[in-house]
């Protein structure tokens, strides 16, 4: 009789536990389809309202399989792509914000990097871009808010866009104005989920970049 101890054998990657960057890259392929109108509105938010409940990366990727992974379709661009912006290059320099239980800030003479994650869970976060350094055309926010709040302000002549979902929560992104006609300005994409939360971004009035050309725009003031 073999007594002897064998290692049992790894699971399989489907019934690994799912990390945060399981769940972003599912979000992320969610937004995309639904801007691209592969999803509806609803199912969205059914889908992202699941995306937190669920344990495994095999559970995770049942909500996406049928869609295509990001750059999976031919001659598809991201949805921030109309106009004359292109989108963040891979790896980008980025940060994440996190409050929970608490309260975080960027605010201030600060150089956001190409990639923000933003995540409020019963927290509030505030990020203000009004006198921010940007270093390249695009600068892209993603936000998770759980039972908490987020704002986001950006100069009155930078183009604000972005879209998001909530469950018995908010996601504003207050994107028109003067800064979506310069081609030179820079563009802040939001993408936003709030459950039982609110995400807000505008525009603050008075605020505005001198050199919307250069590569480290200068705020006024």
């Amino acid at each position: 009789m073999d007594l002897e101890k064998h290692p049992s054998a790894p699971a399989p990657a489907a019934e690994l536990r799912a990390s945060d960057a399981d769940r972003d890259r599912i979000a992320q392929i969610l937004a995309d389809a639904l801007a691209e109108g592969r999803l509806t509105s609803q199912e969205h938010s059914e889908r992202l309202g699941s995306l937190y409940a669920l344990k495994t990366v095999g559970e995770l990727d049942v909500l996406v399989r049928d869609l295509p992974a990001p750059g999976g379709a031919p001659g598809r661009e991201p949805a921030y792509a109309a106009g004359a912006a292109a989108g963040p290059p891979a790896g980008a320099p980025g940060e994440s914000i996190v409050a929970v239980c608490s309260s975080s800030s960027r605010k201030g003479r600060w150089r956001p990097g190409a990639n923000t994650r933003a995540v409020s869970v019963l927290g509030d976060i505030t990020i203000d871009l009004t006198q921010a350094v940007f270093e390249q055309q695009v600068t892209e926010i993603n936000v998770t808010c759980v039972l908490g709040n987020v704002e986001i302000l950006v100069p009155e002549n930078v183009t604000l866009r972005g879209y998001g979902s909530g469950v018995l929560g908010n996601v504003e992104v207050h994107g028109e104005g003067r800064g979506e006609s310069d081609p030179h300005a820079p563009v802040v994409i939001v993408r936003g989920f709030a459950l039982l939360g609110n995400v807000e971004a505008r525009r603050k009035s008075g605020a505005r970049l001198v050199d919307l050309r250069g590569p480290h725009r200068r705020s006024e003031g």
